[in-house]
C-alpha cells in the first residue's frame, strides 16, 4: 500500500482523427502527478512509491496501450524502469507530460513529423526534417551539397563558408553578397566604404551575422529572405529544391508543396479545385491538362514555373528550376548600380540578393501554388511501414494501462 501523499495523476483521451477511414484516431496521455513508479502489487515493500535497492522483485510500471490481444502493443518511453517517473517532464511532441499516438490503417504512426532537425552533417547538409519511419521519428536530411555560391552559407558541405573566388571581379565576397570595392571613396546610396576598401550597407557597417544569415538594412535575415522559388519549389538553406522529391508520405498522405497531407477526400479541396485520383487537390479544369516540364496547371491553362520567380543569388530560373548561371547584362556592359533593376521576364526569373538587380518585393505578386508535386513518394495502400506494429485497433479496442497499486 502506498500513502495518500504518493500520487499518479495523468488522463488518456481518444479522438476522432477527423478524416474519411474507419479505425483512424489518435491516443493521447496527458501527466500531471508523477510521484510514484511501482505500487505493492509490483514488488515495492517499503511502501514509498519507489523501487529501493534491494527489491529484487520489485518492478516499474509500465504505461500505455494495445490491441487487446495480449501480443500488440505500444509503451511510452522509461515503462518498466525508474525513468516512468518522468513522463510528467518529458514528451514526444515537445509538450512536458503529452504523449502522442496516431493510429491510421491499424498501424500506429508516429507524431511530430514535418519539424526541422538536424542532421549532424555540416552547412547545408546540415538541414533536415523529420520523418515517421514505423514507428520511429526519424531526420530525413533535405538540404543537398552543391557549388560553393556567395549566399552565407556552407554550399559544399566542408566545413567553409563562402570560400573560393565566387564573384565576377573586381566584386568579393562579403557577408554572403558580391559587393564591389570602393570606386575613388565612392560607393552607392545608402552605402559606405569601410576599413577593407568594400562598400556596404551604411546600416550593416557594424553587425555581424551568424552562419546562415545575412546582413540587409541592419537586420541579420535568413538566407531565404527574398527568395521566392518557381511553384512547387521550396527555399531551404538558401537553394530552392523540391522537398517531394525527398519525403516519403505515410499510406493515405500526399505530399503537397514539400509537406505530406491528408489524401482527399479526407482533407477537403478548395472551392476552385477538385479531387484528382492520385488523392490530391486540383485546380478545376486541370484534371485532363497535361504541361510540358517547367509548367503548371492553373484553371485549365499551363503556366511557366519561373514566372515571378526570385532565385538566389547567382542563379537564374529556367525550366521550372534555378539553376547556376548569371542574368544576362542589358548591354553586355557595366551595371549601373543606382539605375535601379533590369527589367524582369528576360531569363525567365530574376535572382535575389543586394547586388542581384532585384528582390523579393519585385515578385510579380502572389500566385496560385500548384498542385501535388509529381515527385511524392507515397507508400502503395495496404503497404505497411517497416518495422510498424500491425495493430488491429478500433475504437473500441484502446485502453490504457498502468500496474495498479494496492
Amino acid at each position: 500500500r502506498i500513502n495518500d501523499t504518493v500520487k499518479m495523476d495523468f488522463q488518456m483521451i481518444l479522438r476522432n482523427a477527423l478524416d474519411c477511414r474507419a479505425g483512424d484516431f489518435d491516443v493521447e496521455f496527458r501527466y500531471n502527478i508523477c510521484n510514484w513508479e511501482a505500487g505493492s502489487a509490483s514488488g515495492d515493500r517499503n511502501s514509498n512509491g519507489i523501487c529501493d535497492p534491494g527489491e529484487t522483485t520489485c518492478t516499474p510500471a509500465q504505461a500505455g496501450f494495445d490491441a487487446g490481444n495480449s501480443v500488440d502493443f505500444v509503451e511510452i518511453p522509461g515503462s518498466r524502469t525508474a525513468a516512468i517517473r518522468d513522463v510528467c517532464t518529458t514528451s514526444n511532441v515537445s509538450m512536458p507530460g503529452i504523449w502522442q499516438f496516431s493510429v491510421r490503417g491499424g498501424m500506429v504512426d508516429c507524431p511530430g513529423t514535418g519539424a526541422s532537425c538536424e542532421t549532424g552533417m555540416v552547412g547545408a547538409c546540415g538541414l533536415g526534417v523529420t520523418q515517421c519511419v514505423g514507428r520511429e521519428t526519424v531526420c530525413t536530411p533535405i538540404g543537398t551539397s552543391s557549388a560553393e555560391r556567395c549566399d552565407g552559407i556552407d554550399n559544399d558541405c566542408n566545413g567553409m563558408t563562402d570560400e573560393g573566388d565566387l564573384c565576377t571581379a573586381p566584386a568579393m565576397c562579403i557577408r554572403g553578397a558580391c559587393v564591389p570595392p570602393c570606386f575613388e571613396g565612392g560607393c552607392g546610396t545608402g552605402e559606405e566604404c569601410n576599413a577593407d576598401g568594400i562598400c556596404v550597407e551604411t546600416a550593416c557597417l557594424d553587425v555581424t551575422c551568424m552562419e546562415g544569415e545575412r546582413c540587409r538594412g541592419g537586420t541579420c535575415v535568413g538566407v531565404c529572405e527574398g527568395i521566392s522559388c518557381p511553384v512547387g519549389r521550396q527555399c531551404v538553406a538558401g537553394q530552392c529544391i523540391d522537398l517531394c522529391d525527398v519525403l516519403t508520405c505515410e499510406m493515405g498522405e500526399v505530399c503537397v508543396e514539400g509537406a505530406c497531407v491528408p489524401q482527399c477526400p479526407c482533407r477537403a479541396c478548395g472551392a476552385d479545385e477538385i479531387c484528382g485520383a492520385d488523392g490530391s487537390c486540383t485546380p478545376v479544369g486541370c484534371d485532363i491538362v497535361v504541361c510540358d516540364p517547367g509548367f503548371y496547371c492553373e484553371a485549365g491553362m499551363c503556366r511557366d514555373a519561373c514566372e515571378g520567380a526570385v532565385c538566389p543569388e547567382g542563379q537564374i530560373c529556367t525550366a521550372g528550376e534555378c539553376v547556376d548561371g548569371a542574368p544576362p547584362m542589358p548591354d553586355a556592359g557595366t551595371v549601373d548600380r543606382d539605375a535601379g533593376p533590369p527589367p524582369m521576364g528576360t531569363d525567365g526569373g530574376s535572382v535575389a540578393g543586394d547586388d542581384a538587380g532585384s528582390t523579393a518585393e519585385m515578385d510579380a505578386g502572389p500566385r496560385r501554388p500548384g498542385s501535388s508535386s509529381p515527385g511524392c513518394a507515397c507508400r502503395a495502400g495496404g503497404g505497411a511501414p517497416a518495422g510498424g506494429l500491425p495493430l488491429l485497433l478500433g475504437p473500441f479496442l484502446a485502453l490504457v494501462f498502468w500496474r495498479r497499486r494496492r
